[in-house]
Formats: C-alpha cells, structure tokens, sequence
C-alpha cells in the first residue's frame, strides 16, 4: 500500500529507499551504544566521557529522525524497529557491564567508524538518484566525522 506517492522514479527510489533505511538502522544502533556506554563508563575521565556520549546520543537520535522523515516523505515506511536494527545495523556488539574510560572511548571510535563508512558509500550511492537525500549523508557524515575525531583525541 503506497500512502504516500514518491516523486522519484522507481529505480531511483529503490536506490535511495535501501539507503535511508540502512541509514536509520545505523543511527537507532549507533544512539543505543552511546547511551549503553554512556551508563556505564568509569575511570578518572568519567565525567567528561559520559557528557560526550550524550552529544553522540543526541545527534545520532535528531538523524534518525531526519532519515526517518525523509524516507517517509518519499512514500516509504521507516522500519527502526529492534529486531530491524539488531539484524541490520553495521556496527559491532558493545561490551556489557562496566566499561573503563579509556575502553569507552574506543568503542565509540570504532562505532562511529563503522557507520561513518557506511554513511560514506551512501552519499556515493544517492547523488544521481536523489541529490536530496545526498546532501542529508553529507550532513550527517560530517557531524559524525566531527564525534569521531573528537573521541580519537580522547586516547590520543
């Protein structure tokens, strides 16, 4: 059932379906791990870390919702559900339990590494079908970008 008629032609939508989708399974994931470690870091660094994991946390829902709304906007129906993320998403199982500073730090690095590639491949991937929804990864990709490197110089 089409709701909602995309003004894109089929290809092209296709296209560009599969990668918002993917998108919003990356960012669901992405502000669950943050907020995961976020409640459980410790170590002399705590402070700074937890509040760090919130921005992560932050943008990564405020995406989310981005991505959400545009694939809505196309005519397509954003799934980010859990089973939907858990299967889907490009990032790697985060620890459970307590999680030192410094561990912290690096499996955000690796977090948002993992879907910064992804999200690269999708402003690759989006450009000639819908420079729209490019221009949204561009966005996206240079916030996270800007995490990433803020968290790298956590350990540095």
């Amino acid at each position: 059932m089409y709701v909602v008629k995309s003004p894109l032609p089929d290809d092209d939508l296709k296209t560009v379906a599969e990668a918002l989708q993917g998108a919003l399974v990356d960012l669901v994931d992405l502000a669950l791990v943050a907020k995961q470690v976020h409640w459980n870091v410790v170590g002399p660094r705590f402070r700074s870390i937890h509040l760090q994991l919130d921005e992560v946390v932050d943008s990564a829902r405020t995406h989310s919702d981005t991505v959400a709304e545009r694939a809505s906007a196309l005519g397509v129906p954003p799934d980010g559900r859990a089973p939907t993320v858990a299967s889907g998403s490009g990032i790697g199982t985060t620890p459970a339990g307590w999680i030192k500073d410094t561990d912290a730090v690096r499996a955000l690095v690796d977090a948002l590494g993992a879907v910064i590639v992804r999200m690269r491949a999708r402003v690759n991937g989006t450009g000639d079908a819908d420079p729209v929804s490019q221009d949204i990864f561009i966005g996206i990709t240079a916030d996270l970008e800007k995490h990433h490197w803020m968290f790298q110089a956590e350990n540095a």
